[in-house]
């Protein structure tokens, strides 16, 4: 039941009606804080279904290998090994694409998680995005579209994939509220988190409550209404590139704080990093 209720959210009818029409983009941005994994495999099968009715069918052959994981023309473009994609990893992805689809009539390359393209990387798939062989398809998932270059998002469609409103920290509101207030407030506040000798994952609940309100705060930017008074009040006092930034350094943090850290050196290290980022500076 809780697939099907995803199946029927505003971004699986967008691109039903798309594919309908035969008018599914071949570039999809998929941005929000929902399962942006399952909404891949369902636009990438509606690429590939061969339904003459309602694409995708998630009845035919080709959907039911799609949403197993198991088509041979659908690639997962991901480095579970290192934090970024190489430079190598695109260009191997920008030949594979003009190697024809063995069993479809795409090819269709998904990025599941675009935090690993560095702005090189994007300049690289750039060209392909734009002007590669007709059958290449590309689905990119991100939090937020502002962490893809511009170059990329004026190339693709984005729809956006929303989840149930996440539960954040007072911790995280606190800290979110403080970076409005400037360079020395946020000193003080991260100073005075490293005092309370806070857990590592009271730590790690702060910083991914920060990111989730960041990603919240640029979504607003874009349009779509959230019912976070934290994150209205980021998107009213930052500009995109200032939250994006301040979204990436927590980014990095919450994945570091996944891990046996000490939490008074995080403390201090992201110090700078907000700094840098209420600056604009990733």
């Amino acid at each position: 039941m809780e697939q099907q209720a995803r199946y029927n959210s505003t971004w699986a009818k967008q691109i039903r009606t798309a594919a309908k029409s035969r008018t599914l983009s071949h570039a999809i941005i998929l941005a929000g804080g929902g399962d942006t994994a399952t909404a891949a495999r369902f636009a990438a099968a509606a690429h590939l279904c061969r339904s003459e009715g309602e694409r995708p069918c998630l009845q035919c052959a080709q959907c039911r290998k799609v949403m197993e994981d198991i088509h041979p023309d659908v690639v997962w473009v991901q480095d579970t090994e290192r934090r970024d994609l190489s430079v190598k990893d695109i260009r191997q992805v920008r030949r594979d694409v003009y190697i024809r689809p063995n069993e479809g009539e795409r090819k269709v390359c998904i990025f599941p998680d675009c935090k690993q393209l560095t702005p090189q990387d994007q300049n690289v798939l750039l060209k392909i995005v734009e002007e590669g062989p007709a059958y290449a398809a590309f689905i990119f998932c991100t939090p937020t579209a502002h962490m893809l270059l511009p170059t990329i998002r004026s190339r693709c469609v984005e729809l956006h994939v929303t989840g149930e409103e996440q539960e954040v920290s007072s911790r995280a509101a606190a800290l979110c509220r403080v970076l409005t207030e400037g360079d020395e407030a946020v000193l003080q506040h991260l100073v005075s988190l490293e005092n309370s000798r806070m857990k590592r994952e009271e730590l790690l609940e702060t910083v991914d409550g920060a990111w989730y309100l960041t990603a919240e705060a640029l979504l607003m930017k874009s349009g779509k209404p959230s019912g976070a008074e934290v994150a209205a009040l980021l998107s009213r006092s930052f500009s995109a590139p200032v939250l994006n930034a301040l979204n990436g350094v927590f980014d990095r943090y919450r994945a570091e704080c996944r891990y046996n850290v000490n939490v008074g050196a995080v403390l201090g290290a992201m110090i700078p990093d907000l700094r840098r980022g209420l600056r604009g500076k990733r």
